[in-house]
């Protein structure tokens, strides 16, 4: 795929939806925190549905390191991974109120060193967050970047750093959200939605499903 393509890729992308944002519900960047690591092999409807109430009763790191990990488990039980989970988010949130006055730092080392937050919890915080052009890298924009041909790479860091590379500096902060969002619900996994696509014509995946009902195609 050339620069041209690209350009006109995400020039659609963009079309179809001019200003994307996250799906997770979150009020604050320690809120955001919270989700994207609630988030890991969970659902973001399920992480809302348990958020919501939790948001309200612990919106900050020191009302949040107040409930202590056995009330926050019990909190988040019907995430996935809620024990591990509850003990990160106590754990950093100890951690900002003691090393950073209960503020998130915008800074990827400082986010990385935080308990269960990893390269892309921590580029997802500064994209969101803090309006930094990064691009987290999911499963969903794994296999949107090489289905398509957009940034090709045999792991996500390789995917990240090309698609850090080869990305349009005006699309390159909202890139994430038209990759992950045409990823979950376009060019899904199994059976990718090729006849609803804007990209269909750009897009280099040889075995478009160009043949599916109107059943097949339509949003889940």
């Amino acid at each position: 795929m050339n620069k041209a393509i690209r350009q006109e890729l995400f020039s659609r992308l963009r079309e179809l939806d001019p200003h994307p944002r996250t799906e997770l519900v979150y009020g604050s960047v320690f809120q955001l925190l919270v989700a994207v690591v609630l988030s890991a092999q969970a659902t973001d409807v399920g992480v809302n549905r348990a958020t919501k109430g939790l948001f309200q009763i612990a919106p900050d790191a020191a009302s949040m390191y107040a409930m202590g990990v056995e009330k926050l488990t019990e909190a988040i039980r019907t995430i996935g991974l809620f024990r591990t989970k509850a003990k990160h988010v106590i754990e950093l949130s100890r951690i900002l109120i003691e090393g950073f006055d209960g503020q998130v730092p915008r800074d990827r080392a400082a986010l990385e060193a935080l308990p269960g937050v990893g390269r892309k919890t921590a580029s997802v915080v500064l994209n969101t967050g803090f309006g930094e052009p990064t691009i987290a890298v999911d499963t969903h924009i794994f296999r949107v970047s090489n289905r398509t041909g957009i940034a090709p790479g045999k792991d996500v860091r390789d995917v990240e750093d090309r698609l850090m590379r080869l990305v349009p500096a005006e699309f390159k902060l909202d890139a994430h959200h038209w990759l992950i969002l045409h990823g979950r619900y376009v060019c899904i996994a199994r059976k990718p939605r090729c006849p609803v696509c804007v990209i269909r014509d750009l897009c280099e995946y040889k075995a478009k499903t160009m043949n599916q009902t109107a059943a097949e195609v339509s949003p889940a």
